[in-house]
């Protein structure tokens, strides 16, 4: 049995800059962590004495006798892709919703293609986990999305990720001053706003605005290069609540689902507790709000958002890991995890 630990991820300035829309003209960019938020994955050998040839377990249960009656998308074409021979059985359970804005789609795809591979008996790097992933998501599934979620997954972290006219991607682990890492995570509040959207629906929209939006995509890339010099500068928690702010103002104008009046109605309540800045994680219409506030001020925005369940968050430094097999067993058979 393959268990593995994938992180999901915060995305806080860059996002839509990864479509190829954009960075096939103009490189992309985007500031992203991991955070102590995972989707798992477990693979195993399904017992002979079942009829199905593939089992599933997710937030439906799936049996099919042939891989292309595989329902999940994802799982379907990361089994195919990876040509495991049947009996399989797989299962997933992440730790938040699905549709929230923290990249589980990418995280579960990632981490099912990192236990696969430890199925086979294969090493396998982070760069090599990113790109399946986006393999399977954007070339096979055609999905509307951008690279930012399997890279962060498959390599975890606090990162600058650069996406260039050629398709190259580049993962710039992120080194701070001043205990800067740990003052940002106190300065964060996140909120669940009990809303999920498929982002596929917003990202069609966006996707085809893209020729139209470039000056908005240019200046929100700009804010992911001014967060991170910030951060590499020494944490400034009013400029960073503000950049963020203004990427938001930025974000929301890319489709007509990325917001919403209730969005914009709690984003108002939480500026007027003390938040100094914030974001609706994700493609947008649903899922996490994120928010800068300095630690005294935490209590009014609680106060404010009395009607969202808030989620405490921790950085995460590592991407998809094998959690079972342990590691002796993997380095006997000369497995990575």
């Amino acid at each position: 049995m393959i268990v593995t630990r994938t992180p999901l991820r915060i995305s806080f300035a860059g996002g839509g800059t990864d479509l190829a829309a954009f960075y096939e003209h103009d490189y992309g960019a985007v500031l992203s962590t991991t955070i102590d938020k995972y989707v798992y994955v477990t693979v195993k050998r399904h017992g002979k004495l079942f009829d199905e040839k593939y089992r599933l377990n997710y937030s439906e249960t799936e049996q099919a006798k042939r891989v292309e009656d595989i329902r999940n998308d994802i799982a379907r074409e990361c089994l195919r892709f990876m040509q495991v021979e049947p009996p399989v059985y797989v299962s997933t359970v992440a730790d938040v919703p699905a549709a929230s804005g923290l990249g589980s789609s990418s995280a579960f795809a990632v981490g099912l293609l990192n236990a696969l591979h430890v199925y086979r008996d294969e090493n396998v790097s982070a760069g090599q986990l990113a790109e399946e992933g986006v393999h399977i998501e954007i070339d096979v599934l055609k999905h509307p999305i951008g690279k930012q979620d399997q890279y962060a997954a498959a390599f975890g972290g606090f990162n600058f990720l650069r996406f260039l006219s050629n398709g190259g991607v580049s993962a710039e682990p992120q080194r701070f001053v001043n205990n800067g890492l740990n003052d940002l995570f106190a300065h964060m509040m996140m909120f669940w706003t009990g809303m999920t959207r498929e982002s596929h629906s917003v990202l069609f929209e966006q996707k085809s605005n893209t020729e139209h939006k470039m000056s908005e995509l240019m200046m929100m890339r700009e804010h992911a290069h001014r967060l991170q010099r910030l951060m590499h500068n020494g944490f400034d928690v009013r400029e960073f609540g503000r950049v963020l702010d203004e990427t938001w103002q930025f974000k929301r104008r890319l489709a007509s689902g990325i917001t919403s009046d209730r969005i914009d109605h709690w984003y108002r309540l939480a500026v007027e507790g003390g938040a100094l800045g914030g974001k609706l994680c994700g493609a947008g219409g649903g899922g996490f709000m994120l928010f800068i506030v300095p630690p005294d001020r935490q209590p009014s925005v609680r106060q404010a958002l009395g009607d969202l369940s808030e989620i405490s968050v921790n950085f995460e430094p590592l991407g998809s890991r094998v959690l079972v097999p342990h590691i002796e067993w993997r380095q006997n058979r000369g497995v990575k995890g």
